[in-house]
């Protein structure tokens, strides 16, 4: 077993060292080879690992990083149900888009780098899942933000996407102080690093300790995971290639933060104030995010705007106490998520790098294969009834419903106000983009792409459609995922709701994804020219928060910085280094009328000396 994890981890790490070291000499076939390789045999590592696992789990020591006294620091691996899942999930999705990227590449000069950073992304996210110790996970945790920012910004010569790659990389680093701070402390408290042994000591903690951890555990998962208020980067980053887009928003970089508030769940389980502020914070995000998106024009913006709302969801489990159900939303997410983003990856392409929505039309027509893989994603990120994304997003309503406390009831109705208006903007970007219209594109505005690029979706389609069956609540492989994660700590695999409450909740939760598709059907998709809309200032800005950084934090920055520079180094320090040079350089032409090398001089200089010093002395003593 400890060959089989070492393996997981190697390969994608081996992928990317191959092409970064020799890849500028290697064919682009070849360099495609390597990276593709490396991740389905690191897929049939994860896969091979989980059947073995057998409800058991498994750690070990790699190697000892460093000792000093009595602080030991090793590379540990910790692989149990919960890291099985993530590491399935993370192996499979990735590996359709590195197979997917070798078509979307295919005229990109700087494939070699291209490859490297998606081999190095896919190994930084397997360390967060398999990692025992808490600086192996921050190494993974600061690899996949490093990757995040190389690949957001990958056509760098473009200074949006440039500045793209680094706003995600300063917030993003944000949220990593508090997971810095965590560290120290839970080291500080517990004398060691090893999760497995945080968390069974996790009950010893204080009431102001667990929350003090839980809230900065919670900071770290806002940057990662793009929760408010920390959320801003995550649109900006449709920057980059598509495939990345799919790669972060599916499989890696926003996973990451949801995915630590699972394994350190111990810990948060003992303060009940924490749990309320990450159901909060989850609620609200995913809210927000579905107004926001009603808005957008990008295609990607959308999805984007889309994912913080359903990492939203995920959050919102966490701090309902149901690991479980937060555990099969990221997985019915990650499928959907994934098959949106690279279907609309065939759409851009077609149309020339086109992202206007309201600019496309007819594609039902012209791109018949894109049509029905979107409407498939479309369908399971509506949560539409007996479909993936369904059965996960109504677990997660419904224990947070049963969760005592008024609150909870609250953010009960904005998780089912988020997924009425979840159904009406993704199929507001269904129906302008693809069925036919009179002012869509025509045949000749469509170029063909590459059949291979429709093709490695299908599996995400099948398994987007298919997920649910993973954790039904009834029927065959009743709760198969719930009691999978059964030895997870803090894992509850059956909620205590009634027959009556199940069956009501399913019905609200299907009437609600029905009657966001009828509107959007109203206002979208009858056949007829659709009107370029004013757009909405509030809801297309996403509530004016980027512009409220700007005001609040960026503009005060550059005010003190601008002040520091022009006032205080050029006008005083510069300055004053400068009077000092000059004082320097006059006194050195007084010195150098006495360095004429004639023993008169000198003799005179002596006596002038002497004279000056004894005069001095004499003083000092007369005054004394």
């Amino acid at each position: 077993m400890k060959t089989l994890l070492l393996l997981l981890i190697l390969f994608p790490l081996g992928g990317a060292a191959i092409n970064g070291v020799l890849g500028r000499h290697l064919p682009r076939r070849v360099v495609e080879i390597i990276a593709c390789t490396a991740l389905l045999c690191s897929l049939s590592m994860a896969a091979t690992a989980i059947i073995k696992i057998g409800g058991e789990s498994f750690n070990f020591v790699l190697f000892e990083w460093f000792r000093a006294g009595d602080l030991s620091v090793s590379m540990s691996i910790h692989f149990d149900a919960l890291a099985a899942i993530m590491a399935l999930m993370v192996t499979f999705v990735a590996s359709i888009i590195h197979l997917y990227s070798v078509a979307f590449m295919r005229d990109d000069p700087d494939f070699v780098r291209y490859f490297c950073y998606l081999n190095l992304f896919t190994f930084s996210m397997l360390v967060i899942a398999l990692a025992d110790s808490l600086i192996f996970v921050y190494l993974g945790w600061e690899g996949v933000g490093f990757c995040s920012y190389a690949l957001i910004g990958f056509w760098y010569g473009d200074p949006v996407k440039a500045t793209a790659g680094k706003k995600a990389f300063i917030m993003t680093r944000l949220g990593d102080i508090g997971f810095g701070v965590a560290v120290a402390l839970l080291f500080t408290w517990f004398g060691t690093f090893s999760i497995t042994h945080i968390n069974p000591q996790a009950a010893t903690l204080s009431a102001g300790s667990a929350t003090l951890l839980t809230l900065l555990i919670l900071f770290a998962a806002m940057g990662k995971s793009a929760q408010l208020p920390l959320t801003t980067w995550l649109p900006d980053a449709m920057a980059g290639p598509t495939p990345v887009s799919a790669l972060i928003h599916a499989a890696t970089m926003v996973t990451a933060g949801v995915y630590l508030l699972m394994r350190l769940f111990p810990v948060i389980q003992q303060s009940p104030q924490g749990m309320l502020v990450i159901a909060c914070v989850g609620a609200v995000t995913a809210f927000y995010a579905s107004l926001a998106a009603l808005a957008q024009r990008d295609i990607k913006r959308v999805l984007a705007y889309s994912t913080m709302s359903q990492v939203g969801y995920m959050i919102l489990a966490v701090g309902a106490g149901d690991i479980v159900g937060g555990m099969f939303h990221l997985l019915s997410h990650a499928f959907f998520k994934a098959l949106l983003f690279l279907g609309a990856g065939c759409v851009i392409q077609a149309l020339s790098d086109e992202h206007d929505i309201f600019k496309m039309g007819n594609l039902h027509k012209y791109l018949p294969g894109v049509f029905w893989l979107m409407l498939v994603g479309a369908l399971c990120l509506s949560a539409f009834p007996t479909l993936g994304g369904y059965f996960s997003k109504d677990r997660i309503l419904l224990s947070t419903f049963i969760h005592p406390g008024a609150s909870y009831k609250l953010f009960w109705a904005l998780g089912m106000s988020a997924a009425f208006l979840t159904a009406l903007y993704t199929f507001r970007m269904f129906f302008i983009a693809f069925p036919n219209r009179p002012d869509g594109r025509r045949s000749s505005e469509v170029k063909p792409i590459p059949r291979f690029m429709t093709l490695i979706l299908i599996p995400l389609a099948l398994f987007a459609l298919a997920d649910g069956l993973l954790n039904l609540p009834f029927g065959m492989g009743k709760r198969w995922l719930g009691h999978f994660l059964a030895s997870v700590p803090g894992a509850v695999v059956d909620m205590n709701a009634t027959t009556g409450m199940f069956l009501g909740m399913a019905i609200l939760s299907a009437s609600l994804s029905l009657l966001g598709i009828i509107l959007a059907w109203f206002l979208y998709g009858r056949p007829k020219t659709v009107k370029e809309p004013n757009p909405h200032p509030v809801l297309s800005s996403a509530f004016y928060l980027d512009a409220a950084y700007r005001l609040l934090v960026v503009r005060p920055y550059q005010w003190a910085a601008t002040l520091l520079w022009k006032k205080i180094d050029e006008k005083q320090l510069d300055q004053n280094l400068e009077s000092f040079g000059v004082s320097f350089n006059a006194a050195s032409v007084v010195m150098r009328l006495w360095t004429t090398g004639r023993l008169s001089t000198y003799l005179k200089a002596f006596l002038v000396g002497l004279v000056g010093f004894l005069a001095l002395f004499v003083g000092r003593v007369t005054l004394w």
